[in-house]
Formats: C-alpha cells, sequence, structure tokens
C-alpha cells in the first residue's frame, strides 16, 4: 500500500506542472505587454492607457474563468443513485453477470436513467458503487464518476463536466481574446523592431516573442473554442460526439439535443447577461437531463401499475418522479415528430397514477 500511496502522490504533483507552465507563461506576457510594451515602447500616452484598459479588461475575464475551471469540483451522483443495501449485498454475493443486471434493472426503474451500454447494459460503475445517470462517466485520472463528463484537461488538472463546462468555455473564449488583443496591438511595434525603426533595447526580445507566442496560441485555441460551441449548440460533450449515447430503442447522437437555443441555455442559463461572467449559471443538477425520446420503459409502466395497486414495496420510487420526467420529455420535443402510441401510452400511464 505504501509504494502506491507514494506513486498517487507523485502523479497528483506532477499533474499540476501543465497548470504551472500556463501560469509561468501568462504572467511573463503581463510583464511583456504592460512594462516592455505600454510602459517602456510606446510613446503616445493616449494610445498606451487605452491598450492596458483593454489588456487588463480581458485578462481579468481570462484569469477568473480559467481558475473557476480549475477550481470548481467534478460533480458526482447523488446518493440515490447508489444501491439500496439489501440490493447491494445481492448484486456483491452475485458471479452472473445477468443475474447482477436484473438487480440492477430493479433499482433503475425508479430513476431518471434512460441510457445503456452497447450492448443494453445498465451503466454500472463498480469502483464508485453507483448506477451511472445519464451522460456520466468515470475519469480513471479523478478517480470518480464525473456528471456529464466531457474530458479530462491537463490544462487545468481537473475534469470538464456538468459542473465547469460554462467556465471551461469562457475560459477558451477569454484566453483567445487575450490572445488576438495582444497579438493585434504588438503586431505594429513587432514590424517596427524587424525593421530596425525603433532602438535595440532588451524590449525587442519581449515584443517579437509576444508576437509569436499571442498567435501561435490564439490559432490553436481558435480550433478548440470553436468546436466547443459547436458542441454546445448540439448538446453533446466530447465524449457523446465520438461515441453517440445508446438508450433503450437503440444509440441517438442528437437523443439530448432539444433545439440551439435551450441547448445553450443548458449550459449558460436563461438570463443572457449572466452569459459573459463564469458564474454558475447552468440548468439541472447534472443527474437528469431532458431527452427528446419519449419512449417510456414497458418495466417503469408496470412498476407505475403496482404503486397505484398499493404494492409500493418492490419500488420505493414515487410515479410522479417516473412519469414526470416522461410528460417532460414529451413537452420539451421541439420539432414534434413523434409517435402517437408513445403519446398514448404515457397518457394512459398518468391516468392510472391519478386515479
Amino acid at each position: 500500500m505504501a509504494p502506491h500511496h507514494v506513486l498517487r502522490c507523485c502523479q497528483r504533483s506532477l499533474s499540476w506542472i501543465p497548470v504551472i507552465f500556463i501560469n509561468l507563461v501568462v504572467g511573463w506576457s503581463y510583464y511583456a505587454y504592460v512594462v516592455e510594451l505600454c510602459i517602456l515602447t510606446i510613446p503616445n500616452n493616449a494610445e498606451k492607457i487605452s491598450y492596458l484598459v483593454v489588456f487588463h479588461l480581458f485578462f481579468i475575464m481570462f484569469i477568473w474563468s480559467y481558475w473557476k475551471t480549475i477550481c470548481s469540483r467534478p460533480a458526482n451522483p447523488s446518493k440515490e443513485f447508489c444501491l439500496p443495501k439489501v440490493e447491494k449485498e445481492q448484486y456483491e454475493k452475485e458471479e452472473h453477470p445477468d443475474t447482477q443486471q436484473e438487480i440492477l434493472k430493479k433499482v433503475v426503474v425508479g430513476l431518471p436513467v434512460y441510457t445503456r451500454t452497447g450492448t443494453g447494459a445498465v451503466r454500472y460503475c463498480d469502483r464508485c458503487l453507483v448506477i451511472k445517470p445519464d451522460r456520466c462517466h468515470h475519469c480513471s485520472t479523478c478517480d470518480m464518476c464525473v456528471l456529464k463528463m466531457d474530458h479530462h484537461c491537463p490544462w487545468v488538472n481537473n475534469c470538464v463536466g456538468f459542473s465547469n463546462y460554462k467556465f471551461f468555455v469562457l475560459f477558451l473564449a477569454y484566453s483567445m481574446l487575450y490572445c488576438a488583443f495582444i497579438a493585434a496591438t504588438v503586431l505594429q511595434y513587432f514590424i517596427k523592431f524587424w525593421t530596425n525603426q525603433l532602438p535595440d533595447t532588451h524590449a525587442k526580445f519581449h515584443v517579437l516573442f509576444l508576437f509569436f507566442v499571442a498567435a501561435m496560441f490564439f490559432i490553436s485555441i481558435l480550433s478548440l473554442f470553436s468546436y466547443h460551441l459547436w458542441l454546445v449548440g448540439k448538446n453533446r460533450t466530447t465524449i457523446e460526439a465520438f461515441r453517440a449515447p445508446v438508450f433503450r430503442n437503440g444509440p441517438d447522437k442528437n437523443g439530448f439535443s432539444l433545439g440551439f437555443s435551450r441547448n445553450m441555455a443548458e449550459v449558460f442559463g436563461d438570463q443572457k447577461k449572466y452569459w459573459m461572467f463564469p458564474i454558475y449559471t447552468s440548468h439541472g443538477d447534472g443527474n437528469s437531463f431532458v431527452t427528446r425520446l419519449v419512449n417510456l420503459d414497458p418495466e417503469q409502466i408496470a412498476v407505475g401499475l403496482q404503486i397505484n395497486g398499493k404494492s409500493s414495496v418492490d419500488c420505493p420510487a414515487s410515479p410522479k418522479h417516473v412519469l414526470g420526467d416522461t410528460i417532460n420529455h414529451i413537452e420539451d420535443h421541439q420539432d414534434g415528430s413523434f409517435d402517437k402510441t408513445d403519446v398514448a401510452e404515457t397518457v394512459t400511464v398518468t391516468i392510472e397514477s391519478e386515479s
């Protein structure tokens, strides 16, 4: 155990190297721009002040969103996704995978879980001992299940997921604007130093190198930012873009898409005045998501009828919880292209729950 613990500590320490590198580059860029360019090189005071004001605006927003992404703890599944004590003991004692799946299927009936594995099995994490909510995945680096996991980013030494995805997108946006502003304002002095129109001082190296670094980072971040904006518009994670989520009726890459405006609101919130600030405004709790699918699991219908028949021992979940999600799915369906059988099926069950 001791060597493993020491190795784990070393890995955690080394994982901060990319973050330290980014902060060193940003710290140097601040010195090079503020001191070497604005204070020592630019002669015009009006130009100097205007550059400094805009630069510090981008700098503050960039640092704010960056550290919010780093410091936001990844969200984990709630306790309702843990197996009850009896079912947990049965699951651990059982050796046959098929029987284990039967145990999981009984538990998952009362939960808002609509996705499965590629083989149609209930998604269960044997390491965290929880049923995985929709869009939740286990991160081997963080060693935990992360709600709406997008990816593990070494540059922030954190998992990008439900709790900090908005901050991550804003971090990309402001870092891109930060680099673009530096490259654009440094360009004229870069040319002057390059053509020897300005005297050869120690500021020359900083200005030349500052332009190259800013331009290089801008190009690389632009592609990444564009990709994540596309993901937000489609309401997908990076994992879902490479592997479509599997629902009960098969894989569907657009299963969580609710239309562009509602997809944006799910990440950034309803109030647009807060979109540009790295403060939490995302919808939901990360444990369940509205889908565009309206198919109701026959097992959930059976359980709903059992509960109405005073046989609630087998499933503690209320029919309101199970049926409420399904009704929301129908109301939130954007294009209206759903089968009449689905509607009829859902209405029938709703009547049963109210009787």
